[in-house]
């Protein structure tokens, strides 16, 4: 009864362990974060998710390249704004998609 009852102990924490590794994997996936502010977050459809939708994979690996180079170049030249974070945002979702 004892082992039994460890190997159904054992099983319920990798259960567990698996659950709470895949909520963090999810907190950290582009979609679920924003750089400065949060006025995508807060519409019904982020205007990349959309994007990914309508375009093709070529296309939408396009666009986050292309908003990589932008954010990048841009990197502490715009006052208050957090270019170098969005730029690493793009490619986090550049990473998650090819």
């Amino acid at each position: 009864m004892t082992v039994l009852h460890n190997e159904q102990a054992d099983i319920q924490q990798q259960h567990e362990n698996r659950r709470m590794r895949d909520m963090t994997n999810a907190a950290l996936l582009a979609d679920n974060m924003q750089v400065s502010g949060s006025h995508y977050k807060d519409m019904p459809i982020q205007p990349w998710a959309l994007m990914e939708m309508v375009l093709t994979p070529e296309e939408f690996r396009g666009y986050l390249k292309g908003n990589i180079i932008k954010y990048a170049m841009r990197a502490g030249r715009k006052e208050g704004s957090d270019d170098a974070g969005k730029a690493k945002h793009y490619m986090q979702k550049l990473k998650e998609v090819s």
